[in-house]
């Protein structure tokens, strides 16, 4: 009897034993998953296609919906106010003190062709050339000078960051160092970014905000590349160092077109010179012969039709040689 009860024990754990194996010895031994893969394989290389297509898609409607954005912020930023046409230039003013020295300007215009010409129209012209004319003039000069030295010091920013990057350092770090060591004006521009950040703006809103400040393809591009690549990731450090390889680049290219076309500019400054520099030697040589074109009536219309044909080749020759890049 006790041997019959020994038996069927070590026959009901045999057969507990032979069970369990049978169910967990697939997962066990990763037989599971090796079939798994099997039948992945096997599916039809269509459907496998079709997945890959679909993420494709999906990543290319992203940066599709990321380039939106940004164009419809740029469109935003069209209309300047007068602060920001201020701020690009590099000025630290405000409207009052803008509006100041328009006055004083002018004035000092109205003031300089009247004494000159005692004539109350070109007085009341020079007032108006110095109130509207003249300060949007010397805002457009400084901004451009400005955009010209950022643009130059660019490049190396962006292999810092690179450099930074491939080094093992965080984005953020990269930008401080850019901030404290860059030359002007881009020194100032990193340390708003990181000054904007530090406000709690995320950091492609902070980039964002550079080409407003800084309206050029340069800052455009790299605001970009940083809001696409954290959207879709990426390895960075190439992007930028293809960046900065572009940027160098259209530099490269602008100042062998300047090269180039740099005969013709001088041809155009000699040709626009040669009316107003003959008259003067005439003037010289036989005032009463060259006076008739201000004295009489007729001469009067005459003088004015050549100086709007002059200005009117000045401009056509300039637009000719000038190339934007």
């Amino acid at each position: 009897m006790d041997l019959s009860f020994i038996a069927i024990v070590v026959l009901a754990t045999l057969a507990a034993g032979g069970v369990t194996y049978a169910l967990f010895y697939p997962m066990l031994s990763g037989q599971a998953r090796a079939e798994k893969r099997r039948k992945e394989f096997a599916t039809p290389v269509a459907a496998r296609t079709f997945d890959r297509e679909a993420q494709a898609r999906a990543k290319r409607g992203q940066i599709a919906q990321s380039l939106k954005e940004i164009e419809n912020r740029e469109n935003a930023r069209n209309k300047l106010t007068l602060e920001q046409r201020i701020s690009q230039a590099g000025l630290n003013w405000d409207r009052k003190k803008y509006y100041i020295v328009s006055a004083a300007i002018s004035v000092g215009t109205g003031l300089l062709l009247l004494t000159l010409s005692g004539s109350l129209v070109l007085a009341v012209v020079g007032l108006f050339v110095g109130a509207l004319g003249m300060p949007l003039w010397f805002l457009q000069h400084c901004r451009n000078r400005r955009l010209k030295r950022f643009g130059n010091e660019f490049p190396n920013a962006i292999d810092v960051i690179t450099r930074g990057i491939k080094a093992g350092l965080p984005l953020n770090d990269c930008l401080r160092i850019v901030a404290s060591e860059a030359a002007e004006p881009v020194k100032t521009e990193f340390r708003l970014i990181i000054e904007s950040q530090t406000l709690g703006l995320p950091l492609t809103d902070a980039v964002a905000k550079l080409y407003e400040r800084m309206p050029c393809a340069e800052s455009n591009f790299f605001g970009i590349v940083l809001a696409i690549q954290q959207k879709t990731g990426g390895n960075l450090s190439e992007t930028l160092g293809n960046l900065s390889r572009v940027i160098r680049d259209r530099r490269k290219m602008r100042d062998k077109i300047n090269a180039v076309s740099m005969e013709a500019k001088a041809s155009a400054g000699i040709i626009a010179c040669l009316p107003p520099s003959v008259a003067g030697m005439v003037y010289l040589t036989s005032p009463r012969y060259i006076e008739l074109l201000w004295i009489t009536q007729v001469g009067k219309f005459a003088l004015v039709g050549c100086a709007i044909w002059m200005l009117v080749g000045v401009l056509i020759m300039r637009k000719m040689i000038n190339f934007n890049i």
